[in-house]
């Protein structure tokens, strides 16, 4: 789950270090406004970090893209590309032999950087259109379909502002039955305790207290930033707007109700960004105000789905969130990358 960005006030200069983070296998990365370390918890019991600094992609050097109201698109496709670049790390680290694993859960041929590169691209650009088609369209057809079989007519001419928000409240079930039927399996669940663990450290650092074990447990799993309050946000723009959207803005309202369907995807194309926009802009708010009662008010049902993508972390989540973000400390404060030779044993990271 990631954070579309936190800030917190670094105590040694006067100045906002920005900090993202995700949630991956047995690990977390956390990403600062130049580098992003990835730490993870290998089978032998130690912890693996890697740190690089942020690649210029084509996306982050379109400077207008960088404006406000654009940036939350930029911000969603860039997080979305370094999460699965540091999910792969992170798998690479459980099936390394070196670190534990079985010798045999690695293939022996070697490595072709450039599939794997292409490979990753291809799940990154695969995983965007399946959740779109799932999350957004899928609704189109199945709200589509209730209006007429409830109508028990064809004509769905009085139907159409009222199959828009019926489509819009699928989204919003959907969405949310997916996340509490994944929340029921084991792995998913380690992966939320990572997550509660991320969301423990940064509110530590923010709180301005040293980054320790037991600081981090004393904090909250929640944070109004956090990635899962941004598609939240989202979701609440698109009940609030594409309704208001004519059905039949590109097809006759009497055409077959597949073709109706159909004809919401390119206008659900358009407004996403739009809407990522929106939330982006709201989130870097509250970001400067979250104390305040709107921000917390604006943000609880964002803040109340988060207590089903996060789960409250032990001392092991959280000492991979530590090295994580010290990490990418590090990194910004003295240019020092930790690279994955760098395996620290448990107590020194906790201590």
């Amino acid at each position: 789950m990631s954070e579309p960005g936190n800030q917190a006030t670094d105590p040694t200069k006067s100045e906002y270090l920005t900090f993202g983070g995700l949630a991956v296998v047995e690990g977390v990365m956390m990403r600062s406004p130049h580098h992003y370390a990835v730490a993870c918890r290998a089978p032998n019991g130690k912890i693996v970090v890697k740190t690089d600094p942020l690649t210029q992609t084509w996306v982050g050097k379109q400077r207008w893209l960088k404006k406000p109201f654009l940036r939350g698109t930029l911000a969603l496709l860039d997080t979305m590309a370094l999460g699965y670049k540091a999910m792969n790390w992170a798998s690479e680290v459980q099936l390394d032999p070196n670190l534990g694993a079985p010798t045999s859960a690695k293939a022996a041929a070697p490595r072709n950087k450039s599939l794997e590169n292409a490979l990753i691209v291809l799940s990154v650009v695969g995983g965007l259109v399946l959740q779109f088609f799932i999350f957004r369209q899928v609704p189109e057809w199945v709200a589509e379909a209730i209006v007429r079989r409830v109508s028990n007519s064809p004509d769905v001419n009085i139907h159409l502002t009222g199959t828009n928000y019926l489509a819009e409240v699928i989204k919003v079930v959907l969405f949310i039955g997916f996340l509490a039927l994944v929340s029921r399996f084991p792995s998913m669940m380690e992966v939320f305790r990572y997550h509660g663990a991320e969301h423990k450290a940064i509110n530590t650092i923010e709180a301005h207290e040293s980054l320790t074990v037991d600081h981090c447990m004393a904090q909250t799993r929640l944070h109004p930033r956090c990635g899962t309050n941004f598609l939240i946000i989202i979701t609440i723009l698109a009940f609030i707007i594409v309704p208001a959207i004519p059905r039949d803005l590109i097809a006759p309202a009497n055409s077959p109700a597949w073709l109706l369907a159909l004809s919401r995807l390119p206008i659900n194309l358009v407004v996403l960004p739009i809407l990522a926009g929106i939330a982006y802009e709201i989130i870097r708010a509250a970001g400067k105000a979250k104390d305040q009662r709107w921000v917390k008010f604006l943000l609880a049902p964002g803040l109340a789905t988060q207590l089903i993508t996060t789960a409250e972390p032990a001392a092991k989540h959280i000492e991979v969130a530590i090295a994580s973000l010290k990490a990418v400390l590090k990194a910004e404060k003295e240019g020092t990358l930790t690279q994955s030779d760098d395996w620290q044993d448990v107590e020194a990271v906790s201590a």
